[in-house]
């Protein structure tokens, strides 16, 4: 494939997690040769940006001004420019602002194109030991009613799940996801490729006393294991009503909690509704 910049093309690279040194010959380039960036945080881009000498147009584009900063960047990839997009660290629209940009600029029939490099997810479970063969990446839980529900369906969950989660956060985390689906391996994995990066590989049990000792420091990456192949839905001894109950008493809507129950059983919502009828 050319290296050479395309107009009218959205890039969108991937730059470090941590250790500047990570960042690919191919990102330099592309970010040195577009016409502007759209970065999550000039300033955190800025930094970069200046450790490679590369002085380039920066506009900001994040999760609160998404909606305005995207259809001003998509006239822009329409009028010819090109535009590299950049998350604070690793691979936008990964748990990251993008995603929308992205689905935008297809539709407008953008070229969109990768440039890829570190992904905190991936470089965490590259060194983890868990299975990497069958795995699901939950990004950032929810901080609504949703997180109960995308907790309790862990339980039953068999495939590797990632998680990111803040310092601030992480205690609660550990406490809820223990009451939630029980003690099980998993690996923290904390400050990659920084000076005090770590990987703590113990039970969740052991990990919730070990942070009950000292305060969280770092972004985190949380690696769980699957459930075992012999492990129960927490909905197997419910009947229809109760599985929709539980949702409702965990501060869905009834609607809300009748689709919650069809996801779970794995049948339409029509069904459900029904069967409550």
């Amino acid at each position: 494939m050319s290296n050479e910049i395309e107009n009218g093309a959205l890039y969108v690279v991937a730059t470090p997690i941590g250790n500047l040194s990570d960042i690919t010959e191919r990102a330099v380039k592309i970010l040195s040769e577009v016409d502007f960036i759209a970065a999550e945080d000039t300033r955190v881009s800025g930094i970069l940006l200046a450790k490679f000498g590369i002085k380039k147009s920066i506009v900001n584009y994040f999760e609160h001004n998404k909606k305005t900063a995207g259809q001003k960047i998509i006239s822009e990839l329409i009028s010819g420019k090109s535009c590299a997009l950049v998350t604070d660290a690793g691979t936008p629209a990964i748990s990251d602002p993008g995603t929308e940009l992205c689905e935008n600029a297809h539709s407008a029939g953008i070229k969109v194109i990768p440039v890829p490099g570190a992904c905190a997810a991936i470089t965490a479970l590259s060194a983890s030991g868990f299975d990497s063969r069958r795995f699901v990446f939950e990004g950032f839980l929810p901080q609504d009613s949703s997180k109960e529900q995308v907790l309790s369906s862990l339980i039953s969950e068999k495939r590797t799940v990632i998680f990111y989660e803040a310092p601030h956060r992480l205690k609660k985390t550990l406490s809820e996801l223990y009451d939630t689906i029980g003690d099980r391996r998993i690996c923290l994995a904390r400050e990659l490729t920084k000076i005090n990066e770590e990987f703590i590989i113990t039970q969740i049990s052991e990990a919730k006393a070990l942070y009950e000792q000292k305060d969280p420091r770092g972004e985190y990456v949380l690696i769980i294991e699957g459930a075992p192949d012999n492990a129960e839905h927490f909905w197997d001894r419910l009947s229809v009503a109760e599985h929709v109950d539980f949702y409702i008493d965990k501060g869905l809507s009834k609607m809300d909690a009748i689709k919650a129950c069809a996801k779970d059983r794995g049948v339409p919502k029509n069904s459900i509704y029904k069967e409550l009828i």
